[in-house]
């Protein structure tokens, strides 16, 4: 295994350094693959091997905070300079509710499965409207509360709705935004939020830069024929498919491709990625440093403001 070098990003105004390349939590926690606390254990231990610093997690992702909190232990406590995020608002349990008394008992409760004391970021997780999370009582009235008792250090939101997302940096009381699915090789929707936050100090974290697996390698149709991209993301199976095939022309990894395009990008601060195995980090780790021929950004900038044209 080569050494990949790891870049570090100030993340918005927060005071976080992080690894250009991050973890995402749903690997962990199993929501793709078998139910296996050794397989999710070794994902984390693996990314932190590969230097990655910040591991982002959610109550919804099944066994993920359990996991992370058991990898913790047997480590002898969270390692030093690990940034950890979770959220609120989608607990199995209360699922939906973006009240300040569920965010309050959804941190507590993440707390004590992680084994920690408190996390650098909570976010709330894909609120479909704004207006409860800003309402009196509500999930930000309880998550600043709990930022002033040292439970948490900056609070951010991970809505899909680009809406919700720029009402949320116009506040000024969001220090982190997660946007997903948006901002990738098939579509940059998401582009006038990320420049809002990043002009505003807000740190942008970016996921689902693979679109569900489609721009990670393998052939875009096969997966979609064998069922294995979710019903939301079908539409964008002939545009990663035609990708592909410009990637197979042109004798590129998709996979670098896909993940260097958004770390290209100098308005995100990390990119998530979801790992579902440790041999999966290697492969992503190596996409982010792998060499690319000269002019190929060239040749995708085209390809992208060509489709934008044909819109």
């Amino acid at each position: 295994m080569r050494h990949v070098p790891v870049h570090i990003r100030k993340l918005g105004r927060t005071d976080m350094h992080v690894t250009h390349v991050s973890l995402g939590g749903v690997g962990i926690g199993g929501m793709r693959t078998t139910d296996d606390d050794e397989v999710g254990i070794g994902i984390l231990t693996r990314a932190l091997d590969r230097g990655v610093n910040y591991v982002d997690t959610s109550p919804h992702y099944n066994e993920s905070e359990r996991r992370i909190g058991l990898a913790f232990r047997r480590m002898g406590g969270r390692p030093r300079g690990l940034h950890l995020s979770t959220k609120v608002g989608l607990h199995p349990a209360r699922r939906g509710d973006y009240s300040g008394a569920t965010a309050r008992w959804c941190v507590e409760n993440s707390l004590r499965v992680l084994g920690v004391d408190a996390v650098d970021a909570v976010l709330v997780h894909d609120p479909p409207s704004i207006d409860p999370v800003l309402a009196d009582g509500g999930a930000l009235e309880a998550l600043e509360q709990l930022r002033s008792e040292g439970k948490l250090r900056w609070i951010g939101i991970s809505p899909r709705d680009h809406a919700v997302l720029q009402t949320a940096v116009r506040t000024g009381r969001f220090d982190l935004i997660l946007t997903f699915s948006d901002y990738n090789l098939v579509r940059q929707t998401a582009l006038p939020v990320i420049a809002e936050a990043a002009s505003a100090g807000v740190g942008v974290i970016l996921g689902h830069v693979y679109l569900a697996g489609m721009l990670a390698g393998p052939d875009p149709a096969e997966i979609g024929n064998n069922r294995g991209v979710p019903e939301r993301f079908r539409p964008d199976i002939p545009a990663a498919r035609q990708w592909w095939v410009w990637a197979r022309e042109r004798g590129v990894s998709l996979r670098a491709v896909a993940l260097q395009f958004a770390m290209r990008q100098p308005w995100i601060g990390t990119v998530l990625v979801g790992a579902d195995t440790a041999g999966q980090v290697d492969e992503f780790m190596e996409a982010a440093a792998e060499s690319l021929p000269t002019g190929i950004w060239d040749d995708v900038d085209a390809r992208i403001a060509s489709a934008a044209r044909g819109r």
